[in-house]
């Protein structure tokens, strides 16, 4: 970067934190334009008094920056992105309470990777030298892993700091600490449905992300599926049943010498959290969910709404804190829902908010191979016509669902490379799949 900026951390936790690409699609197709909502500001913007302001948002926290030059949006966005990391690596969790606390240690981190407004040094390993001041351990921040079964959550391991850390009196908590590294295989979904439940578009971006507490910095060796296949170009004509992905890229500290023949990566990994490898892949597969709307006129001013969600996954598998959005017409004055529930539903209810116009739709646990419907009876304040009915949807469904993966990706084994008598560190490997937009057309 060649321009000089100015890096600030906002504190203020962001009540009303939404996806942006879930947003959009929930105004794809209305043709109509809706209400002024409040939203988040956009990444980049530029005000009246000539500045450029960027900013990243991460777990609630805003990391900003100001420049009155013309730098590289993407190359400022990068290094707010690092900075975040970084404290989180140094901190072990990433919350107002540990930024408050940990306020000295996190001037400094900030001092070594900036000067005069000119990044630095931005990677845990290379700062380490640098920096004297030792963590002082919060508690993590409440997430979905309190509802989910406690196998498949993280270990609260995983919140520890990347460097030795005190307590809030000063005493070590990392005397004894255990050798153990955290195995993350993440993917996100992007599904469109249309109104009869088929699949218009479908893509997965998937990562394998890794914490190592592993003393020494030993060689690892990690194997994924044997008939692993990278490019459907070079898929042959019977590879059903066999992963492929459309593209890979790999973390620069990988080692591609076998994975060409044995698709084993081997890597000295790097302090802090670090993704091994990204991956991407489109086309059809089976979609862990599967919603089915209907509209039905009922009189002049009212009108019945239908949705049916079916998980397809096996019963040994849930979507945890699944939430299901339906916007409605500006002009709806009141709306009641019903639901039919199966057994096993965790906590289920369903609400009209009228500030929002909108149905949402909660379930705190969704087992796989049964379905849910819910019934909305819409009342308006004048007549439904095609343009009000162009305002109703799309659906937005959000979940996660632990232990699962769609693509069928695994991790066949991680081990040390050499070896090394006595050495025997805790391996934890969890598979965890997000929606990131999740969208069913009316």
């Amino acid at each position: 970067m060649h321009s000089q900026t100015n890096a600030n951390v906002d504190t203020r936790k962001n009540n009303e934190e939404k996806d942006d690409h879930c947003a959009s699609g929930s105004g794809s197709g209305s043709g109509v334009e809706r209400k002024k909502e409040k939203k988040d500001p956009p990444p980049v913007f530029v005000m009246p008094d000539g500045m450029s302001y960027l900013h990243v948002n991460r777990n609630g926290i805003i990391f900003g920056c100001a420049t009155e030059k013309n730098v590289s949006p993407c190359a400022v966005i990068e290094l707010l992105s690092r900075i975040a990391k970084v404290f989180k690596d140094y901190c072990g969790t990433l919350s107002e309470e540990a930024i408050r606390k940990n306020f000295i240690l996190l001037y400094e981190l900030l001092d070594e990777m900036i000067d005069y407004g000119y990044p630095q040094l931005t990677r845990t390993e290379t700062l380490k030298p640098f920096v004297y001041n030792e963590p002082i351990v919060v508690a993590a921040v409440p997430n979905t892993g309190k509802m989910i079964n406690p196998k498949t959550a993280s270990a609260n391991a995983v919140h520890k700091p990347v460097i030795g850390s005190v307590n809030a009196k000063g005493k070590s908590v990392n005397k004894n600490q255990k050798n153990e590294i955290f195995v993350d295989i993440l993917e996100r979904l992007n599904v469109i449905f249309n109104n009869n439940g088929y699949v218009v578009n479908s893509t997965i971006d998937g990562c394998i992300q890794m914490k190592s507490y592993l003393a020494g910095n030993p060689e690892l060796r990690l194997a994924l599926n044997e008939d692993l296949i990278i490019g459907k170009a070079n898929a042959p004509s019977n590879a059903s049943g066999r992963v492929v992905l459309d593209d890979v890229s790999f973390h620069d500290c990988v080692n591609l010498t076998e994975f060409e023949n044995a698709r084993t990566l081997s890597f000295y990994p790097p302090d802090g959290e670090f993704v091994v490898l990204n991956y991407r892949l489109t086309g059809e597969y089976r979609t862990p969910f599967r919603l089915f709307p209907a509209v039905e006129e009922t009189g002049p001013r009212t009108f019945e709404i239908t949705i049916m969600a079916r998980a397809e996954m096996e019963p040994s598998h849930f979507g945890a804190n699944v939430m299901v959005e339906l916007p409605l017409p500006s002009c709806t004055t009141s709306a009641t829902c019903n639901l039919i529930n199966s057994k096993n539903v965790g906590m289920p209810s369903a609400e009209f908010i009228n500030a929002e116009k909108k149905i949402l739709w909660t379930m705190k646990k969704f087992p796989g191979q049964t379905e849910q419907t819910l019934k909305v009876k819409v009342t308006l304040d004048k007549a439904c016509t095609s343009q009000i009915r162009r305002e109703i949807g799309p659906v937005n469904m959000t979940f996660e669902i632990p232990m699962f993966n769609v693509s069928n990706l695994n991790v066949r084994y991680l081990r040390i490379a050499e070896n090394m008598p006595g050495y025997s560190p805790y391996r934890w490997v969890r598979y965890v799949t997000q929606s990131y937009s999740y969208v069913c057309r009316m």
